[in-house]
């Protein structure tokens, strides 16, 4: 088998569908992972509760099957049109059987105790912020680890900066002409430890102040195209 070779990329799931061969604790980890983000369905005999619960709500949709009897035709039907097909049930050969008709009809394999066509990092999320970690399958408690720590890092004001710096990037592409002097301004904004200390008063606080530096970048270039007022 040739090596294979990881890529990390940001791809658009929302029209895309999942499939989970196991309802236990491992299928449970992998669906409220990807149930924010695309289509997802978990095949298994036995569910667990937070599976069952988020199945109620609709986000998540349950097939009760008995996995170990499906027939090829039957495991082929429900891994039609899938993008991703997640194998996790306590059954390596089983894995092995669905991993190898689900890539046959093109999706993406991840599983359990083989490697496959797809790695699921560790997923660190403060929105619009995303962080994946891997250790391409050597180490997921190293992953984990790693996740741990740099939550304590990562936190929600990274993604209110996110937001902050996005305003202040539409305000500054209307009156900025040059884009060196607009990057700078932004960093100006990014590096404020003032702004970052803000944000755990409110969102307003911290943009108020962001807003203040532009207003006094476009007094100092006595600039009078710079209107409208802080929240």
């Amino acid at each position: 088998m040739p090596e294979r070779k990881y890529l990390p990329l940001f791809i658009d799931m929302s029209s895309r569908k999942v499939v989970i061969f196991g309802g236990g604790k491992v299928g449970e980890r992998k669906a409220l992972l990807f149930k924010d983000f695309a289509h997802v369905t978990v095949i298994s005999t036995s569910f667990t509760d937070v599976l069952h619960k988020y199945s109620k709500e609709g986000e998540i949709k349950l097939i009760n099957s008995d996995i170990s009897d499906l027939t090829a035709n039957q495991i082929k039907e429900f891994v039609k049109d899938s993008f991703i097909v997640i194998t996790a049930t306590n059954n390596p050969e089983l894995n092995e059987k669905i991993g190898d008709l689900a890539e046959k009809s093109g999706a993406l394999i991840n599983a359990v105790n083989f490697v496959g066509d797809l790695i699921i990092p560790s997923v660190i999320r403060q929105d619009p912020v995303i962080l994946g970690i891997s250790t391409t399958g050597s180490s997921p408690a190293l992953s984990k680890y790693i996740r741990l720590k740099l939550e304590e890092v990562i936190t929600p004001a990274y993604g209110q900066m996110a937001k902050l710096q996005e305003e202040c990037r539409s305000i500054l592409k209307e009156k900025v002409r040059e884009e060196s002097e607009r990057k700078a301004i932004l960093w100006e904004i990014l590096e404020n430890k003032e702004i970052w200390d803000a944000f755990t008063v409110s969102y307003e606080t911290a943009y108020n102040i962001a807003y203040n530096i532009m207003l006094k970048h476009f007094e100092d270039h006595n600039t009078s195209l710079f209107k409208g007022g802080a929240l």
